[in-house]
């Protein structure tokens, strides 16, 4: 996807990641999680820099629940935006927090290649989107 000459993407600095970790953790503060018990966070960064975050909502039946990635996408597209730079994922349950693949594709409609940081409050990760979706649908 071609982006407009005048689309200026916000990019990432250490800044930036560390607002994104506080805020997915801060999310994951809010998650439903009765059945699993794993909390998760997300923190999106938009394209124009502003941060949007959501938590995990799980429900008794299992494919109704939400992923916090998506929780996070869906505020950020709700409030208008369409593309984003990046997203964090938050989970202090023991092992990092990659998206789903569904989340995965997901990210992948409203962003050419966002970073992708996981953390689990003690190590982060950092990967492109295209390293966790090599054959993204289009």
């Amino acid at each position: 996807m071609r982006r407009p000459p005048f689309f200026k993407e916000m990019k990432m600095n250490e800044e930036v990641k560390d607002k994104l970790i506080a805020e997915a953790k801060k999310a994951a503060e809010n998650a439903y999680c009765p059945y699993s018990g794993y909390a998760v966070g997300a923190a999106v960064l938009t394209a124009d820099g502003k941060i949007y975050s959501g938590c995990n909502i799980e429900n008794a039946s299992y494919s109704l629940t939400l992923c916090a990635e998506r929780v996070a996408l869906a505020k950020a597209a709700s409030d208008g935006a369409k593309k984003i730079s990046a997203i964090c994922v938050y989970s202090a349950g023991g092992k990092m927090p990659y998206p789903c693949g569904a989340c995965r594709q997901f990210l992948a409609e409203f962003s050419d290649d966002p970073d992708v940081l996981a953390t689990d409050g003690k190590a982060v990760e950092e990967h492109k989107l295209s390293e966790l979706l090599p054959h993204t649908f289009r």
